[in-house]
């Protein structure tokens, strides 16, 4: 299921219909503003918030190492695991509810009593979203650490079939195993800020953008860092890192854990602000294939890029998602539901062709002169031996 589709429409719960977002909005302004560019806003502004988080930790491995990550869904499904199928559990202790087979089979009573006992409890509340979170970091990086570790020692397109194969693997047995998240049907995710009542909405959406935020600036911080640097080295050549004795596997491997702990940041937020976590949502078109295509319009390995791509793609995919009718009358009358996968095709096939290195290319990173690293070095053994 898409991203953009998912917000725009309820999600397909069997257990509730009752999560849509267009639902929880209303309590915000009525149909009217709903109807208007409001409800617009808010897609686009989820969307990019969602999909930076994802796009950058891309960019931090294929951007800065040149690692093909075409199973970037595998990191993400674990974070919405961590987000629904451990930290629910764990509200549900705190507020009294089984976390065995009922959990499952009672999913919509059990979270509606946890979100009772989480809606009297507004610092248990934040305790448990931000555990949440931290949950999903550590379980995405062990999950990358545990993919790179076999799949490294494989190069270029094995690589990438092989990644992509794990991404495979988890979603299949996630979807058909029902312990985990429900299986076929998912499992409803608690109303971690559920307290500020009808301002939720507004505040899940605040708080997804400050995440995204937060992630460009250590994104950022590490494309500038020494790491950074010895990443790019990595990309462009393997042979000369290993002449200077650098461990290029190692250095791989810490690209793929950085990135999926970002990227399963990204499934959590998903699945907490539309509060459910299955598995068929986390397909390879929304969770791999776009994100691609962001860094791609944008620029690889140009955070600023793959920014700007974020935001461009975003928009035209929400404006396609909302007036797809209208605008398929005008395209001879293709089919509407397809219209955006049409899209992204001739958007990949057109930066291929005409504009590999994206809106905004990749820029050098310049190192500081040998004299002013020569002082730098000189102050701080002064500052030692004074100290």
């Amino acid at each position: 299921m898409d991203i953009c589709l998912s917000i725009c429409n309820p999600i397909g719960n069997a257990r509730s219909n009752t999560t849509s977002l267009s639902k929880r909005i209303g309590r915000l302004g009525g149909e009217k503003m709903i109807e208007g560019g409001f409800f617009i806003l808010l897609n686009v502004v989820f969307n990019v918030g969602i999909y930076l988080i994802l796009s950058l930790s891309l960019n931090i491995e294929t951007g800065f190492t040149n690692i093909p990550q075409f199973g970037r869904l595998t990191a993400a499904l674990a974070g919405s695991i961590a987000a629904g199928g451990i930290i629910g559990r764990v509200a549900a202790i705190l507020a009294g509810q089984p976390i065995g087979d009922e959990f499952i089979k009672a999913n919509t009573h059990v979270i509606s009593e946890v979100n009772n006992y989480l809606f009297a409890n507004p610092l248990v509340s934040i305790l448990l979203l931000i555990l949440a979170l931290i949950t999903s970091i550590l379980l995405g990086a062990l999950i990358g650490l545990l993919t790179a570790l076999p799949a490294l020692r494989l190069k270029e397109a094995y690589l990438g079939i092989t990644l992509l194969s794990f991404g495979e693997i988890l979603r299949t047995f996630t979807y058909n195993y029902e312990p985990i998240i429900g299986g076929t049907l998912g499992v409803l995710t608690p109303s971690f800020l559920g307290f500020t009542g009808d301002y939720e909405t507004i505040t899940l959406l605040l708080f997804v953008v400050i995440m995204a935020m937060l992630c460009f600036a250590i994104a950022e911080r590490i494309s500038k860092s020494p790491l950074g640097r010895v990443m790019r080295a990595v990309r462009d050549s393997e042979l000369a890192i290993q002449v200077y004795g650098r461990s290029v596997m190692r250095i791989k491997i810490y690209a793929i854990v950085i990135g999926s702990a970002m990227a399963a940041l990204a499934g959590a937020l998903y699945s907490i602000f539309t509060k459910t976590s299955r598995a068929d949502v986390f397909t390879r078109y929304s969770w791999t294939f776009l994100p691609w295509a962001y860094i791609m319009l944008g620029g690889v390995g140009n955070n600023l890029g793959v920014a700007l791509g974020v935001i461009v793609m975003s928009i035209a995919r929400s404006m396609i998602s909302i007036y797809k009718h209208e605008i398929s009358s005008y395209l001879f009358n293709i089919d509407a539901t397809w219209l955006e996968y049409i899209l992204m095709g001739l958007v990949i096939i057109l930066i291929t062709m005409f504009r590999p290195q994206g809106m905004l290319p990749e820029k050098p990173v310049f190192t500081l002169p040998r004299d002013r690293i020569e002082e730098a070095r000189k102050r701080s053994l002064k500052e030692r031996a004074s100290s």
